[in-house]
């Protein structure tokens, strides 16, 4: 009986020591067990994204007004030559920044087609000029398209696999 007790109280001893010696998963917090976010760095400029089109235009809209008369005269032309955004399902931060617009700028990334109730969307203003702002997103794949209603630009794809 001692010895059944002398090895009983060993065990649970052994026990304790190396649960103490494991690191214990669930006090690290959150953001240090999920992966990082993937920056995705974004320039606006007058009625356009740079990062998407062939080239900067170097448009200088005074209003947002002056978009609407640019792009309904370009964007037949301009569109052809987007370059879709590919990038992979997770966590992203959207690095918008208002290069050289002299009014106030914003960001609008949401699902594309009939699947865009589904998808996860963000958007917000205040991009005055010289200004970068972060919007952060964790993307499903799908088709989405991203814009600036205020500047306004055309709607540029991105699909996300």
């Amino acid at each position: 009986m001692i010895n059944s007790l002398k090895i009983l109280r060993s065990s649970l001893w052994l026990a304790l020591l190396v649960s103490c010696s494991l690191p214990n998963q669930t006090n690290t917090p959150s953001s240090v067990q999920s992966e990082a976010a993937t920056v995705i760095n974004l320039t606006q400029t007058g009625c356009q994204f740079l990062e998407t089109e062939a080239r900067d235009y170097q448009y200088q809209p005074k209003q947002s007004v002056d978009c609407k008369q640019i792009n309904s005269q370009t964007l037949s032309t301009r569109k052809p030559k987007f370059k879709p955004l590919e990038l992979k399902a997770g966590k992203h931060i959207f690095r918008v920044t208002n290069s050289d617009v002299p009014y106030e700028l914003g960001f609008y990334l949401r699902g594309a087609g009939v699947k865009k109730i589904n998808l996860p969307k963000v958007s917000g203003g205040g991009l005055i000029q010289g200004k970068t702002q972060d919007y952060e997103i964790t993307l499903s794949p799908g088709k989405y398209v991203f814009s600036c209603p205020l500047n306004p630009t055309p709607d540029y794809p991105l699909i996300v696999n």
